[in-house]
């Protein structure tokens, strides 16, 4: 096996491809879409997506930031080899798209200005720190994982639905609705804005902002659209009812869908929430198994 090879291909996947789930529910939608302009736009969404995965084409010319989750399980191991090979595998992936040239030069202050310019290497744009998972993680997406897994999940992160992003506190009141309707309150305001709807937004509910990105981020990586929670389906229903819709085009297909992960909880009179409104080609992941 050559891992470099393999996670360069899995890159590629991920920026280049769509899941079945993601396909079924953009079908499912043109099909129950009454509104000929919403229809339309649906039509060559998937038109898109079809081009790319033939073609291999980005879905998008915003080719995505790099987020890397490990889902290993209780009898495997990683080294810094296996770290380091994949920093090196993404940059090789993204050299190969090619993906865009984002990373930013400079110093922690011209980075900041972005007063240096870009590198011309896709490849020279970072992962973010990589995230472990195991099978103790006691949250709404907890899975059965055995013992010799070892899977490394690719996520590709545009920059229009973290512009739209937001992570804050919800004060409870003793009120689950209280806490997933706030979050609904916040998607309703993004997704006016974000402009290549329909989304399949996230929502990641924890004790801190980390863990509630982190809970976030595992949504996208292990979501299924095929197979909504009662309260995903809920969050879906009150964001379709916005008339957004596909593009802003109105019709009744603002969302395909939702994932609301939903981890440990403190004592204490707020939760901490985050809100990603992923654009319509996203979720962007693949998944690489050792």
């Amino acid at each position: 096996m050559d891992i470099l090879e393999d996670i360069s291909k899995t890159i590629i996947d991920a920026s280049t491809s769509l899941s079945d789930d993601k396909l079924n529910a953009l079908k499912r939608a043109i099909k129950s879409e009454n509104n000929e302009n919403a229809r339309w736009a649906l039509t060559q969404i998937l038109e898109n997506y079809n081009v790319a995965f033939r073609d291999k084409f980005p879905l998008c010319d915003d080719t995505g930031i790099p987020h890397v989750i490990i889902e290993m399980g209780s009898e495997r191991e990683i080294s810094g080899e296996l770290l380091n090979q994949i920093h090196e595998g993404i940059a090789l992936g993204l050299n190969s798209l090619p993906a865009r040239p984002m990373a930013v030069k400079g110093d922690f202050t011209e980075r900041i200005e972005q007063s240096r310019g870009l590198y011309e290497m896709p490849g020279m744009l970072k992962p973010a720190s990589i995230l472990i998972d195991c099978g103790n993680d006691e949250s709404s997406y907890m899975r059965e994982i055995s013992q010799d897994t070892l899977n490394i999940h690719f996520i590709l992160e545009g920059g229009g639905p973290e512009i739209r992003a937001k992570t804050y506190r919800v004060y409870h009141k003793r009120s689950f609705s209280n806490v997933v309707d706030t979050a609904c309150g916040w998607l309703k305001d993004s997704l006016k804005l974000l402009g290549c709807t329909p989304s399949i937004p996230s929502i990641g509910i924890g004790r801190t902002h980390y863990e509630a990105n982190a809970l976030l981020l595992k949504s996208i990586a292990y979501g299924n659209l095929d197979n909504l929670s009662d309260v995903e389906r809920y969050v879906t229903d009150q964001l379709n009812e916005t008339g957004i819709g596909p593009l802003g085009f109105g019709g009744k297909t603002t969302v395909l869908g939702a994932y609301v992960n939903i981890g440990n909880q403190r004592a204490s009179g707020v939760r901490i929430v985050a809100v990603r409104p992923s654009c319509f080609v996203e979720p962007r992941v693949a998944t690489l198994k050792l």
